[in-house]
Parts: C-alpha cells; sequence; structure tokens
C-alpha cells in the first residue's frame, strides 16, 4: 500500500496525534511561540523523534486548510490507498458485482470526500483516483467525507484509461458522465461497473471518455447547464443502486 499526508492541525488535535501514536512526518511551529501548550507539544514531539520545522505566521497561514491552525500544523501519514485488486476482490468475498467510481483529475477536496461519501452509501466497493493533477487524501477529503474513508477503500493509479483498459479484461464496463450522452434512465447500469466522473472544469478527458462503454446524461431542466462533480456523482451512483435493486428484485 502507498501512503499519503494529510495535515493536522490546531494545538489539541496535534497533540493527541502524538500522543496516540500517529507516524508524524513533520511539524510545523510558529517561531518564537512560548506558549504553554505549544511547549508541551515540541516536547511530546521530541519524544517521538518527529522533525520540527520553525517557520513565520505567514507560511502557516498559506498551508493552513482549516484556517485555524493556532501555531501548530503537523503532516502525517493519511490513510492507506488500497490496492486496486483488494477492492476487486472486496466485491468478489461479498458475492456482488464490481461497482466502482473512478475520478478523472478532480481537484476540489470537498468533491472528493462528498464522493467518498456517496461511494459508501451507495454500495461502491471503492474509489480510484489519479496521481497526477488531482487531490489526494488531504484533512479536508477526510473531513468532507464524514468518516466514510474509514470504509471505503481509495486506489490512487497512474493512468486512468490504461486501469480501465485493464478492468475491461476482467468483465468491467463503463459510463461516463456526459451532459451530450444518453439519457440515464435509458441505459442498463447493471452489472460489473465503473462510473467516471470528470475533472470539474474541463470534465472527463478525451482518452477517458474513449474508454468508456456509455456516456450518461442527467436530465436537467433549469437555466444552467452543468452539475457540481459530487452531485453528479450521486445521481448517477442511485441510478445504478435503482437499477440494481430492480434486478435483484428488491
Amino acid at each position: 500500500m502507498a501512503t499519503d499526508e494529510y495535515q493536522i492541525e490546531g494545538r489539541n488535535a496535534v497533540m493527541e496525534a502524538l500522543k496516540a501514536g500517529k507516524i508524524i512526518d513533520r511539524l510545523y511551529v510558529l517561531d518564537g511561540c512560548q506558549d504553554g501548550p505549544v511547549l508541551s507539544i515540541k516536547r511530546e514531539a521530541a519524544k517521538h523523534d518527529v522533525v520540527i520545522r520553525y517557520v513565520d505566521r505567514t507560511r502557516l497561514d498559506q498551508m493552513s486548510e482549516t484556517g485555524h491552525h493556532q501555531g501548530v500544523i503537523a503532516c502525517a501519514a493519511a490513510f492507506a490507498y488500497t490496492d486496486l485488486d483488494e477492492i476487486m476482490q472486496k466485491a468478489a468475498d461479498a458475492g456482488e458485482d464490481p461497482f466502482l467510481i473512478l475520478l478523472d483529475h478532480v481537484e476540489d477536496p470537498h468533491n472528493l470526500g462528498a464522493i467518498i461519501r456517496t461511494a459508501n452509501l451507495a454500495g461502491a466497493h471503492g474509489v480510484v483516483i489519479v496521481k497526477d493533477r488531482a487531490v489526494g487524501l488531504t484533512a479536508t477529503v477526510m473531513r468532507a467525507s464524514a468518516g466514510a474513508l474509514n470504509y471505503t477503500p481509495v486506489a490512487k493509479v497512474g493512468n486512468l484509461s490504461r486501469t480501465m483498459e485493464d478492468l475491461k479484461q476482467r468483465g468491467m464496463w463503463f459510463v461516463c458522465a456526459d451532459m451530450d450522452g444518453e439519457r440515464m434512465y435509458d441505459l442498463n447500469l447493471t452489472g460489473p461497473i465503473g462510473l467516471v466522473i470528470g475533472n470539474e472544469g474541463s470534465g472527463v478527458s478525451r482518452l477517458v471518455r474513449e474508454k468508456c462503454d456509455f456516456n450518461a446524461a442527467i436530465p436537467m431542466f433549469g437555466d444552467i447547464n452543468s452539475l457540481n462533480a459530487s452531485v453528479a456523482a450521486g445521481v448517477l451512483s442511485y441510478e445504478i443502486v435503482r437499477q440494481r435493486l430492480i434486478k435483484a428484485g428488491k
């Protein structure tokens, strides 16, 4: 398993992480701060041989994802990324057709967290993200997932279109969100399926779209012509759920 990093911000959160034995790679501390709680954090960090870097407030403000760092930010080992084979095995162990949500360079951590949350509630076996030009498992993602990241595995791959090609050899087929596609209600979204959601601005890339078997359009009747990436993922995920339930006679 590969790991990414996420930030822990605020005095209580950092201290609790240190006491709990969380692997902290680096600790950023406001230079010159002599507050008691910060000194306690530094002593605790020294016990665990954590590298401490002293930076000014401007730097901490720039690093902060929450806006409430209180003079300390820790970079910790994030949740482990799951191997794609493990996700497929999870579906096999459950006796279910694989259901994956694949993200083509989604950049907004709130979108990623919301999609992981939807994946969990919709019964998806896992989420697949790409390594480059995409958000990883940051602290914001974990908060936005509302705890779903503890239960829904996330795999990180180097090339999404190549990954899709490999999964096709294992019996999967793919549908992507595309406002110019066929109406989602008119498609058969059952069986071993991967739902592809594109980048917030540019949508699904050409190479990835070419690997998809269907393009699914969500009916829209308003004055604008697109949905937020996480909302689109939710709408299409639950159309997949609906069709699976009907097929199973539930």
